[in-house]
């Protein structure tokens, strides 16, 4: 299947949810439940028919014999699931258009659980009694159909995909909402980009894992750098989801992505189901910024936070006893502290943090002083704005490197003009910005091989837009400061991450970059004067639209 054959499809099964917002007694942030769980059904049905003439003829082959194996176990071995009869998606689909549809579904959901003790309580078996409204019995046969036209041939890479395509979809649908379960998968492939992470028994932890896809695109990494099967099986994830929908999200996610590790619903400022404490090769997150409710009382002798500091009020609370305990001012250096303490000592870490953790000041000053001198941040990048659902101002993202000897410098990067514009209120970055970003590390860490590989790679692909942008900016392939871009800060020194105040903010260090517009003095005061003379009249047509919107109101309702 091509790209455009794979947008194409993607772009037709969305249509489905339309068809919900149209018919459905949904509420508006309910849409995804249902079509996800479809989506799974489908998945279930394909491959195990992928798989069925390979586990029907291992069973003809024992049969009767004293190796004789059940069926199930068979299908477990092959495709890591079992799929009952009344789950085939044709026995659905094939069903009169009614409302009994729904209880097929259900019926369906309910004995995948029951047959695939791993899949308990993963499925939305309940929501598609409000599927079949009585002025439109027949929509969920509609919204069925929909996704039979998902190939039987496809791969379940690109299911995985399909997945992925509709959780970015609901969360932008969704807004502030949709944030809470989705990072936007052009930032999280920049993270993997940076952090490399490689395969074979390694343990990758999300304490905030939303709907998993910091594990999905770190798995995808591995497949695209050759990754084998056996390799894949070594890996683990472990995520910590307090929602319970989106544990089911997430389980569901990775399930069609075939990435093994567990989910647990749990709080994870309160709950430690992982024993995270230096166990980690891996941590990726995006926590929820500026949470203020945390009990310090539950935090305040937990090695997970208090290795680097625990932050505090300024001043003791004026509260009464009998009030609510006192809590955390701000929880972001909670998460900033368990990140870091969650690494072994080959660990690496990225994490999504709100831009004004960077330079925040009072006891989470004290305790950015300690994890800089320590040596543990590696680099700080700063996103452009508007490249997620919850916020529109520009957010950063932590690294940390436990294996790292240059413990007295960071890498600075300015990220804040690299976008691609996806609509008016959201960006995302290119796979070319992807790499050209992520090759600044590379050549950071000396690795100029990448470096040229990615020149030869734009230059087979006839993109020399590319090749220029890299060897404008790093002629010799080897790494250097890019005013407005990149900056190596030592710790000490002039102008050096001491003399900033312990800053971590990378407009900082970076510099700006002061671009010449060929304009002459005459000329640039000539356009001026020309643009605000066309604001001039705009002004002026805007009043008199208000004037004639005034007077129509005035003659419809008769009011002033």
């Amino acid at each position: 299947m091509t790209d455009i054959e794979l947008k194409t499809l993607k772009d037709n099964l969305w249509h489905s949810a339309d068809m919900l917002r149209a018919g459905a007694h949904l509420a508006a942030n309910k849409y995804g439940q249902p079509i996800l769980g479809l989506i799974f059904l489908r998945y279930a049905d394909i491959l195990f028919k992928q798989h069925k003439a390979e586990i029907d003829a291992e069973y003809q082959q024992y049969k009767g014999t004293r190796m004789e194996k059940d069926y199930k176990d068979i299908a477990i071995e092959k495709c890591g699931f079992f799929l009952p009869e009344c789950a085939y998606y044709d026995t659905i689909n094939d069903a009169p258009d009614d409302a009994h549809k729904a209880v097929l579904v259900k019926k369906a959901m309910e004995t995948i659980e029951q047959e695939n003790p791993k899949m308990e309580g993963v499925l939305p078996k309940e929501v598609y009694g409000q599927l079949v409204p009585e002025e439109e019995p027949e929509l969920l046969s509609r919204i069925v159909r929909v996704f039979k036209d998902i190939p039987e041939d496809i791969s379940i890479d690109l299911f995985g995909q399909i997945y992925e395509y509709f959780l970015g979809n609901f969360a932008l649908a969704e807004g502030q909402g949709g944030g809470a379960f989705y990072t936007p998968a052009s930032v999280v492939q920049y993270m993997v980009e940076v952090l490399q992470p490689k395969t074979g028994d390694k343990k990758f932890l999300d304490p905030a894992c939303g709907s998993g896809g910091m594990f999905v695109q770190a798995a995808r990494y591995m497949h695209k750098h050759n990754a084998s099967s056996d390799d894949m099986m070594r890996f683990r994830c472990y995520g910590v989801e307090k929602e319970p929908d989106t544990v089911k999200l997430a389980k569901m996610n990775l399930l069609l992505n075939n990435v093994r590790g567990e989910i647990t619903e749990a709080n994870s400022f309160y709950s430690d189901p992982y024993n995270a404490f230096e166990a980690f090769d891996y941590v990726m997150a995006n926590p929820p910024f500026n949470v203020d409710e945390v009990v310090l009382d539950r935090v305040i002798d937990d090695k997970r936070f208090n290795t680097y500091g625990v932050p505090r009020n300024k001043t003791k609370s004026t509260k009464k006893a009998s009030d609510k305990k006192e809590t955390v001012p701000n929880a972001n250096y909670l998460w900033i502290g368990y990140f870091a303490t969650a690494l072994n000592d080959n660990g690496k870490a990225a994490l999504v943090m709100a831009n004004s953790a960077s330079d925040a000041g009072g006891s989470e000053l004290e305790i950015r002083k300690k994890m800089i001198e320590d040596g543990i941040i590696s680099q700080m990048v700063t996103l452009p704005s508007n490249m997620f659902s919850t916020v529109t101002l520009p957010a950063t993202l932590w690294f940390f490197n436990k294996q790292r000897t240059n413990k007295d410098e960071i890498l600075f990067i300015d990220a804040r003009n690299i976008f691609t514009q996806v609509d008016r209120a959201h960006r995302k970055f290119s796979d070319e910005q992807i790499k050209n970003l992520g090759i600044i590390s590379r050549l950071y860490e000396g690795d100029s091989d990448s470096f040229w590989a990615l020149v030869d790679e734009y230059k087979a692909a006839g993109q020399q837009d590319q090749v220029d942008w890299l060897l404008e900016r790093w002629p010799e392939g080897k790494y250097q400061d890019v005013i407005g871009l990149c900056k190596v800060a030592k710790l000490e020194g002039e102008d050096g991450i001491k003399d900033q105040d312990y800053s971590l903010n990378a407009g900082r260090y970076v510099g700006v970059v002061i671009e010449d517009d060929g304009m002459t003095a005459d000329e640039f005061r000539d356009t001026m004067k020309g643009l605000h003379a066309e604001f001039s009249e705009l002004n002026k047509e805007a009043l008199a639209l208000q004037a004639e919107i005034d007077k129509n109101m005035k003659e419809l309702f008769g009011e002033d």
